[in-house]
């Protein structure tokens, strides 16, 4: 698929095909439980396929789970049944030596099972991209050195943390690189913690990291849609964009009509409807709410895609999400 089209055609749109990032959900509808989907590439093909076939979504995406990374690297990570795995601890510390730290091969821990999951489930969506997803350089180096240790690490070992960046972000390119061969049209690149950074710090530790990954991967054929849910977005709007993606995807930290005049008017920028406490908490009725009110305040920009602020809980009703799809096409009609 040429995404360069793809992405000029949400622009293009009078009406705009939501993205919001639905995946795991699907699991109510199998019967299975989130442990039993991320250990099986097959049914997490299905799933995604499920999900394709129940909402009228701009692009499939796939599980925005962001242990896969950091377990191949070694860290433990806490699985449950009804909720996305988180990883446990840390595997650097500031006394390590960072040239001890080895980048794993793509299929070491569950990578390889997300890979595969991809292959088999392109064939299966042929009427829109199916986006891979990854986590960012700088929110991967967090888990492995600690989500409240690489703050500080980053003002007192700062070389730590640019070496172990450079690892991440490594890995992430071959990792990229396997979802494009399987035949993925692009990928998400989740960088949340980077929205925890100043501009000066962001400028820094994630943003050269990032565009290191797009200037590998994204071409005519694949395309990099970069997420950042902090709250930090708007100050550091000219480092996000410096990234060099071709889409932009923002959580509900911030509100999307302060960012919207600030994207390129080439770059599609999506957001921002709160996934847990309207998709999974709210009711049909104040998820419409919230829509309606997303939609008269940035349906105006013409590169905006109307989408959840990050990915939708596993156990968030199905109603709230079809609340969400309804009120986009109500705003339209």
């Amino acid at each position: 698929m040429d995404m360069q089209k793809w992405v000029a055609g949400l622009i293009a749109a009078e009406k705009k095909k939501p993205l919001p990032v639905v995946s795991f959900p699907a699991i109510q509808v199998m019967g299975i439980s989130v442990k039993d989907l991320i250990e099986d590439a097959g049914l997490q093909a299905e799933a995604m396929k499920i999900v394709a076939d129940r909402l009228d979504t701009s692009a499939s995406v796939s599980f925005m789970d962001l242990s896969v990374e950091a377990e191949a690297f070694g860290s433990e990570i806490r699985v449950s049944d009804e909720e996305v795995p988180t990883v446990v601890g840390s595997i650097v510390d500031e006394d390590s030596d960072p040239d001890d730290l080895v980048v794993p091969e793509v299929g070491a821990g569950r990578t390889g099972l997300y890979v595969e999951a991809i292959r088999r489930v392109v064939p299966l969506i042929d009427d829109r991209p199916v986006l891979a997803g990854v986590i960012g350089p700088f929110s991967l180096a967090g888990r492995l050195m600690d989500v409240n240790e690489i703050m500080p690490l980053c003002y007192e070992e700062p070389e730590l943390v640019s070496a172990v960046l450079d690892k991440t972000t490594d890995f992430i390119i071959a990792y990229t690189k396997a979802f494009k061969e399987a035949g993925a049209d692009g990928v998400v690149v989740a960088e949340p913690m980077a929205g925890l950074l100043s501009p000066d710090l962001m400028g820094e530790f994630s943003t050269p990291y990032v565009r290191r990954i797009v200037d590998e991967v994204q071409d005519e054929a694949f395309a990099v849609v970069y997420h950042n849910c902090g709250a930090s977005v708007v100050k550091a709007h000219e480092q996000v964009f410096a990234t060099g993606a071709a889409a932009y995807h923002f959580g509900n930290a911030i509100d999307m009509a302060d960012i919207m005049p600030l994207v390129p008017a080439d770059c599609v920028a999506m957001g921002n409807i709160d996934p847990a406490g309207e998709i999974k908490n709210g009711t049909p009725e104040s998820v419409r709410a919230a829509t309606t009110a997303l939609m008269e305040s940035c349906a105006s920009y013409p590169n905006f895609v109307p989408s959840t602020g990050c990915d939708v809980p596993p156990m968030a009703p199905w109603e709230n999400i079809e609340a969400f799809f309804d009120a986009v096409d109500s705003f339209y009609k």
